[in-house]
């Protein structure tokens, strides 16, 4: 092997090594010094994510160390010298990794089955795999999410019966909206090595199950402009038992557009952002009639398409739950005035 070739190849080796094998939990959460409430939530958070990395992550790195020596050769071959052997190589690892992460998957379930029904077969087992991961990651996110906001409101309560001074529940405020956000970047890390695998299945869906997008539902393209008729408490995500965000009243203008399960994505014009029955805005045109695939959705376990279909939602779903809590952290998720 050329000796510029050689070394992209071998950093490449190293980083797949260390981001593969080297995360300790520890290291991504820190260790227990018993000040968290919410410590429990926090571990299985990050146990759900450990299924979405290894050979997703080992796949795209085979797949740019082929292109980096690719690159390199054809460089070489064509009369380059030096750096250009090099940047050659460097460019192949970057096309090289996104064909490895793009069609791996399919590429190995093609070479395995016999027919195209047993192709289906074995991306419907996988994709059902795959969902109830994904389920068991949006419950401890939506635990975890449970148990900080729960913690703020006993916070709030606490300051509203003279129990804390202001400066002392503003302080403890702030120390759970600094959980939020380490949450939230941990809930982003697995959120991507989800949307990695992700990229996998689509190229699949796109072979196997052509219409899965479209039945997924795609969501509204704008949000609707809506003045607020009667006073509407926001949730945390679509589901009428969780936790409170914030209110907003008769009036207010705020945009809407659909989420699932009859809920509807609330945005007032301070940035607050949560989650509202659909029946309560009346005067968004569809709301009542737009539905998007809900991860509640339970197809048979080997109907390709309809596993596609709600596959996609559950990652659409996990997404917007970590953007919610992002935003709600960032903005005004935990005021004492909330």
């Amino acid at each position: 092997m050329h000796p510029l070739i050689r070394r992209p190849v071998a950093v490449l080796s190293a980083v797949s090594i260390l981001v593969a094998g080297c995360s300790t939990q520890m290291g991504r959460i820190g260790a227990d010094d018993g000040s968290d409430p919410c410590r429990s939530q926090l571990v299985q958070l990050d146990s759900t994510g450990n299924f979405f990395g290894e050979d997703i992550i080992r796949g795209a790195v085979i797949g740019a160390a082929g292109g980096a020596i690719l690159g390199g050769l054809v460089a070489a071959a064509s009369g380059g010298r030096g750096r250009n052997v090099a940047t050659g190589a460097a460019i192949g690892a970057v096309a090289g990794g996104a064909a490895g992460a793009a069609g791996g998957y399919l590429a190995a379930r093609q070479r395995q089955a016999q027919d195209q029904a047993q192709l289906s077969q074995s991306i419907a087992q996988d994709v059902s795999t795959e969902n109830a991961s994904i389920d068991r990651t949006q419950r401890a996110f939506d635990l975890l999410m449970d148990c900080r906001f729960a913690t703020a409101q006993r916070i709030r309560q606490d300051f509203a019966a003279q129990r804390l001074q202001r400066g002392q529940a503003q302080a403890m405020l702030a120390e759970v909206r600094g959980r939020v956000q380490r949450d939230v970047q941990l809930a982003r890390t697995i959120n991507e090595r989800m949307g990695t695998r992700g990229a996998e299945f689509d190229t699949a869906f796109d072979t196997v199950a052509p219409a899965a997008k479209a039945q997924a539902g795609a969501r509204v393209g704008r949000p609707v402009p809506v003045t607020v008729p009667r006073a509407v408490a926001l949730k945390l995500r679509p589901d009428a038992g969780a936790p409170e965000v914030g209110q907003i009243s008769a009036r207010d203008r705020v945009t809407v557009r659909p989420a699932h399960s009859g809920f509807a994505l609330v945005e007032t014009e301070s940035g607050l952002r949560g989650y509202a029955p659909a029946s309560a805005f009346p005067g968004a045109a569809g709301m009542a009639q737009a539905r998007q695939a809900s991860p509640n959705d339970a197809p048979n376990s080997g109907d390709v398409r309809q596993l596609a279909a709600t596959n996609i939602a559950r990652r659409d779903n996990f997404s917007e739950s970590v953007a919610t809590a992002d935003r709600l952290a960032a903005g005004q998720g935990f005021e004492l005035a909330s």
